[in-house]
């Protein structure tokens, strides 16, 4: 592994922790998203993000982007972060316009040949010193080739609920990055079915797309321009009210004229200059209860159990969790009891994708208040 410390890659980072995901339901909803949960650590997804970035970046140049529900959030579990660096939204419009917004409220402070890192707030990573070894290896890329570059996972089993990105085996003008385990992107793939990711995982040539970007602020904007000219345009009017009255204003106007679109999908899967640095930190994007259960530790008869829990009668592979009143559970196996104040989860282990059908139904019936 290369070792770069005291680097001297100019650099920001962007955490993005304007979502409202409610995979993670009861314990995650709207007002109270996943990213602000703590469920494997005693901090927050957010504040884990923040504190592995600590040691590789500046203080003053991590930013977090949010909507402005979650802006008071973000104040209680980070207060060393400085107001100045939380970035509102006016509402989510995911990940390519709130990238775009930071750079337009950044535009005076940095050049554009600094290095821009996008981070989701809501995933778990281990094994840090390779995810910052990683993260160098893909700076020095970015300048180097002028590309956009992500994080790619090997795989350890065929997931479906995952994107995957598949990489091409070949050095080609890559030199010593190659060795690094830099390759070029082919495709960018949307979540498999089953045996689909069990093709990829075979193949041995695709990786586990983390959502992690990186690039030049100068490339950023091309390609923003390239993939997305009538929402550069609406930022193209942003930049031009940075640091004026009228500023919140345009930015409101701007989102309400444009589509919510990803980094993925719209500049990544298209870009023809798009590099990959293979990594093997461990990584997981928490994107359900049952992702949860298997991170979490386990007892002897394999249960996760968190809270006030009585487990009798030969209960096993199950997670049971509860904050507000004693669980007693007796003969069952393989279920996930999650208990809040206001609303009570009960489901098959393996099947807990289906918290979103739970969601949908509360949302059409206009049962908010559970939401």
């Amino acid at each position: 592994m290369a070792d770069f410390a005291n680097t001297d890659l100019k650099k920001i980072a962007v955490i993005m922790a304007g979502g409202s995901n409610v995979m993670l339901w009861p314990k995650a909803t709207e007002k109270f998203p996943k990213q602000f949960l703590r469920l494997l650590s005693n901090e927050s997804m957010v504040e884990s993000t923040y504190n592995r970035l600590l040691p590789y970046f500046e203080p003053d140049n991590i930013y977090i982007v949010t909507s402005k529900e979650y802006a008071n959030l973000i104040k209680q579990q980070i207060p060393l972060l400085p107001e100045t660096n939380i970035i509102i939204e006016p509402f989510a419009k995911h990940t390519a316009p709130c990238l775009a917004l930071t750079l337009s409220v950044l535009k005076d402070k940095y050049t554009d040949d600094t290095i821009i890192m996008a981070f989701p707030s809501d995933h778990y990573i281990v094994n840090v010193r390779e995810f910052q070894n990683s993260l160098e290896i893909a700076g020095r890329v970015a300048i180097q080739t002028g590309g956009i570059v992500t994080i790619g996972i090997q795989p350890t089993r065929p997931e479906t609920k995952y994107g995957y990105v598949q990489i091409r085996n070949e050095r080609g003008d890559l030199g010593e990055y190659y060795d690094m385990r830099v390759r070029k992107s082919s495709t960018f793939a949307e979540k498999p079915d089953i045996d689909t990711a069990k093709r990829f995982v075979k193949s041995g040539d695709f990786l586990w797309n983390s959502g992690i970007f990186i690039m030049s602020i100068k490339r950023f904007w091309s390609a923003f321009e390239e993939h997305l000219p009538e929402h550069f345009q609406l930022f193209d009017i942003i930049k031009r009210t940075t640091g004026k009255d009228v500023f919140r204003e345009a930015v409101k106007d701007a989102y309400m004229q444009m589509e919510g679109v990803s980094m993925d999908y719209a500049i990544l899967e298209k870009d023809k200059n798009v590099y990959v640095v293979e990594s093997s930190f461990s990584w997981s994007d928490l994107g359900d209860w049952d992702e949860i259960y298997r991170l979490s530790r386990k007892d002897a008869r394999n249960n996760v159990l968190i809270g006030d829990v009585i487990a009798l009668g030969g209960v096993k592979n199950s997670l049971i969790l509860t904050n507000e009143r004693l669980i007693g559970i007796a003969g069952v196996e393989n279920l996930i009891v999650i208990d809040t104040k206001d609303a009570l989860l009960i489901c098959k282990k393996g099947d807990t994708e289906r918290v979103q059908d739970i969601v949908d139904f509360l949302r059409r019936k206009q049962i908010n208040h559970y939401l």
